[in-house]
């Protein structure tokens, strides 16, 4: 009747160990918080044409990011609806820039 007691403490402490173990290693593989920079509205307006544009990315609508083109300056970017009438033709002669 002993050995079989030893045999389940031992086993539960197996148990126990793993359970410690696969925990620490689920805290491990966590992601960490990035902070979220993406267009959260847009603007119909036109980006004047004496400002130079270097290239554009379409960024996918998802909480809290909408749907957008985003103008690439060498100075900055531009949050545009890629539903204005202006957007489609100032595309025509940019690169589109991949992450």
């Amino acid at each position: 009747m002993q050995g079989w007691t030893s045999r389940l403490f031992i086993f539960a402490v197996m148990i126990t160990l793993m359970g410690c173990f696969t925990g620490a290693l689920g805290n491990y593989r966590r992601p960490t918080r990035v902070g979220v920079s993406c267009c959260r509205e847009v603007s119909k307006a036109r980006i004047p044409s004496d400002i130079k544009l270097v290239g554009y990315k379409h960024q996918n609508a998802l909480a809290p990011c909408v749907d957008a083109i985003i103008f690439y300056t060498e100075s900055g970017k531009y949050c545009s609806d890629p539903k204005a009438r202006w957007v489609s033709p100032r595309l025509r002669d940019l690169k589109e820039i991949q992450d």
